[in-house]
């Protein structure tokens, strides 16, 4: 196998909507093709892009990772049995690289193991999510994967009704789960701010029956230790599907803190970019195997190579791969989900198009998502998002 061509581009992904910490108005994100090329002239073009809430990593690609890739011999990216081996291609992008500071980098990594698993797959000519089962899960993949519906975002003139309106076209288009942001109002003093959450997600549960296991709310790591216990100890009754990222993600012992008090699921992880980063949650951060979420992002950190690691570790540790519930909503996590068994993962019917959402002529139904039958990652099941891939040429 050698690697023949990449190239990279920068697609925006702006928007006027806004959590509790950050606003999407200048949001990019990093698309990149890798071409490989094997024996007997076998071809394919992966490709691969960053979740939202990072931006575009045009100058770590430019200077470091693809020069990398692009200097990595056939040996280093072939494996023993002839197939692309994308450690390989992982192990020679992060040659020099120091430990720790796992920042932007896994970014800008994650982008290129994307686009190095989708190649590895067409030239198998099969789904990711089969190459992943076959090669790491004896064989064995989920025959859907549950998937919930993420948006509540705060924007300018958006009130109770609109909110509301917006969960019931998510539940319209199949979803049974839905998650809505909290904790966004700045400055507001914390019980004022609590009563407005509250009048909101109160709201919502009318619209979902009372059924608080439909409804999760994600604060994006906004709150100190007094917060995130006062708005506890008022959504404990109400018995959410989870409390998302209360605390700041690498507040470990807050976490800690915070877990011996609520006892409902809280779920985080997003923003941890390394299997490293991930252990040290599990040792020091009071998460509860039995009921907690962990919301890794594989297209965030490092990618699939890193991800598999991390499973291993959380497996060493007593937790099992369907407590990870992956961030980003996109077709990389969905294809993971299903290989390996996951809990399931996030989707973006509405937002950060066209990089949210999955496969065109698949529905989701009762909250679940069956894989199409399209080698590689399934892109090009997706016809958005292709024709933004495709400027790449």
């Amino acid at each position: 196998m050698r690697i023949t061509a990449i190239r990279q581009g920068i697609a925006p992904i702006s928007s006027a909507i806004a959590n509790a910490y950050i606003d999407f108005s200048k949001m990019t994100a990093s698309i990149v093709a890798v071409t490989v090329e094997g024996e007997g002239g076998r071809r394919a073009t992966g490709y691969g892009f960053n979740s939202n809430g990072r931006y575009a990593q045009q100058g770590l690609l430019a200077e470091r990772f693809i020069p990398r890739l692009e200097a990595a011999t056939e040996a280093q990216v072939t494996a023993a049995d002839g197939r692309l081996d994308p450690a390989g291609a992982w192990a020679a992008m992060m040659r020099n690289e120091k430990p720790g500071g796992h920042g932007e980098r896994s970014v800008a990594v994650g982008v290129l193991d994307m686009a190095l698993w989708d190649a590895a797959a067409k030239l198998e000519g099969v789904p990711l999510w089969r190459l992943l089962a076959d090669r790491f899960n004896k064989g064995r993949a989920d025959e859907a994967a549950w998937v919930y519906a993420a948006g509540g975002y705060y924007h300018p003139g958006k009130g109770v009704d609109a909110l509301v309106e917006e969960m019931r076209r998510y539940l319209g288009m199949g979803y049974s789960t839905v998650k809505m942001k909290i904790g966004g109002a700045p400055g507001t003093p914390i019980r004022d701010a609590l009563r407005e959450d509250m009048q909101r997600i109160e709201a919502v549960l009318k619209l979902l029956g009372g059924d608080g296991s439909r409804l999760a709310v994600d604060v994006n790591g906004r709150f100190g230790l007094h917060a995130a216990l006062a708005y506890g100890a008022a959504l404990a009754p109400l018995n959410l599907r989870w409390y998302e990222e209360p605390l700041d993600p690498l507040d470990y012992a807050t976490h800690a803190a915070l877990a011996e008090q609520y006892a409902p699921p809280i779920a985080t992880g997003e923003n941890l970019f390394s299997m490293q980063d991930a252990r040290n949650l599990i040792r020091h951060g009071g998460l509860r195997p039995d009921r907690d979420i962990l919301q890794f992002d594989p297209a965030l950190s490092y990618g699939l190579v890193e991800y598999l690691r991390t499973l291993e570790m959380l497996v060493a540790h007593g937790w099992s791969p369907r407590r990870c519930v992956p961030h980003g909503g996109h077709q990389f996590a969905l294809n993971i989900a299903v290989g390996l068994g996951l809990g399931g993962n996030e989707s973006y019917p509405e937002v950060f198009a066209p990089f949210g959402g999955f496969a065109d002529d698949v529905p989701v139904v009762e909250g679940r998502v069956r894989m199409p039958d399209v080698p590689g990652i399934g892109f090009e099941a997706k016809n958005e998002l292709l024709a933004v891939l495709r400027t790449l040429g």
